[in-house]
């Protein structure tokens, strides 16, 4: 019998913690009777302190609690910066999708381009590449393809944008990192002997990223593997083009 009891109220006090939980994590029920300004203030100062988790429960609890506000369209914006910020790359660029379908005609559309673009181009970076140091071109790029899209999608869209300008200084960096990546699965390639299928992907590298620095690296793979090959006319070709562009260029 006692140990009914005990079990009887061990159960009462999940069901009510359980209940207390719901209800305080029901934004209806824990901002009850604040306006839609108190909690679009309360998430401004939370943006401003840099609390970027208080300030998206806020955000997120405005969208819920009145959900068509005067306060929606800014703060649907600074909803985006800080999902970026906490480093939900995901939410970041689901929220900046929404506010593209949502406000298309928005004078701050162009950031919200910016921002989706900005996501995807971390999403594969990882928060714990702040702390371990990684060769980002040794990894698929992954969504940073995607990230490069967008970003030439903004470019073309808005060009008078203010964002166009660091929009393309980031895509000459993403264009490099897929050049240093396709250069290191070619000169893989030719360490495993794989000369055909290293001169090939070298030979992307080359058509793709032309004024890439990784280029002259892949004109070099190609005349090397040509030549072990025993196709000396691509050789001949591969190594007119590099002695024409890398004048300095020594294959070992």
């Amino acid at each position: 019998m006692k140990l009914f009891n005990f079990v009887f109220f061990i159960s009462v006090v999940t069901v009510l913690l359980s209940a207390c939980a719901t209800k305080s994590s029901d934004p209806l029920v824990a901002y009850q009777g604040q306006s839609a300004g108190q909690i679009y203030q309360t998430a401004k100062e939370s943006l401003a302190n840099r609390n970027y988790a208080h300030a998206i429960k806020n955000y997120e609890a405005l969208d819920v609690v009145y959900p068509f506000n005067r306060y929606s369209e800014h703060a649907q914006l600074e909803l985006i910066y800080s999902y970026y910020q906490h480093g939900d790359a995901p939410s970041a660029k689901a929220a900046a999708e929404r506010f593209i379908h949502v406000y298309p005609n928005s004078k701050a559309i162009d950031y919200a381009y910016y921002m989706r673009a900005l996501a995807d181009m971390d999403q594969d970076r990882g928060w714990y590449l702040r702390y371990v140091p990684i060769d980002l071109s040794k990894r698929d790029p992954g969504t940073m393809r995607v990230a490069y899209q967008e970003f030439e999608q903004l470019i073309n869209r808005y060009p008078n944008s203010r964002y166009v300008a660091d929009a393309r200084q980031r895509m000459i960096y993403l264009r490099n990192l897929f050049a240093s990546y396709d250069l290191h699965i070619a000169d893989y390639y030719f360490r495993k002997k794989a000369y055909v299928a290293a001169a090939n992907r070298a030979n992307e590298v080359v058509q793709r990223y032309q004024g890439a620095p990784e280029v002259e690296q892949a004109l070099i793979i190609m005349v090397k593997s040509y030549r072990i090959l025993g196709l000396e006319d691509l050789a001949n070709r591969s190594l007119t083009l590099l002695t024409l562009n890398f004048p300095s260029a020594i294959i070992k």
